[in-house]
């Protein structure tokens, strides 16, 4: 009976992802460098609050610098995020490669200014896991299209459609323009 408890209470514990895992206790640090390594994965983007972001595979290299008066950290990221392609709106993969820094600093209370993050003292932990997420969406870039011939051919076809049903509006909105204005019209270059 006890091992049967053990064999469904492992992959439960397995599947969740907890956030204690990207807390850095910066005051705790034996060395002045120190590299520590994430893996994320689905349920990383599961376990934030607000994300956008819901697939990805992902691998996040932390260097941490103790410095007189803070701490500098540096965010080397590289993996896939899946995001909908902006002309057939399927999911894609999108490659991310993407190297960040943080300026981390102790004092009465958290603030964060541009790349600078201040925490409490008392405390000395950083919470790196929003950070890492911001820096995956800030490397997205802003369009994200397949490569040519991977669109969804279905919605291709419809889009070539729509967009020929639009040419030829504008070519009968052109026929009807008055002769005086045309000559104009050729002054476009």
């Amino acid at each position: 009976m006890f091992i049967v408890f053990l064999i469904f209470f492992v992959p439960l514990q397995a599947n969740m992802c907890s956030l204690e895992t990207y807390k850095i206790d910066l005051k705790g640090l034996k060395e002045d460098n120190i590299v520590c390594d994430f893996d994320l994965d689905d349920q990383f983007f599961a376990s934030l609050q607000d994300a956008q972001l819901e697939h990805g595979s992902l691998h996040v290299s932390v260097s941490i610098r103790k410095m007189t008066g803070f701490y500098g950290l540096s965010f080397h990221t590289v993996g896939v995020v899946t995001v909908s392609c902006d002309r057939c709106l399927d999911d894609m993969e999108q490659p991310i490669e993407a190297d960040n820094s943080l300026v981390v600093k102790l004092g009465d209370t958290y603030s964060e200014d541009d790349d600078t993050v201040t925490i409490a003292e008392d405390e000395g932990i950083l919470d790196a896991s929003w950070f890492i997420y911001e820096f995956i969406m800030l490397a997205i870039p802003i369009k994200h299209v397949h490569a040519p011939g991977k669109c969804n051919s279905a919605m291709t076809q419809k889009l070539d459609e729509l967009s020929g049903a639009v040419r030829s509006g504008e070519e009968e909105a052109d026929a009807a323009i008055d002769p005086r204005w045309a000559k104009l019209k050729n002054l476009i270059v």
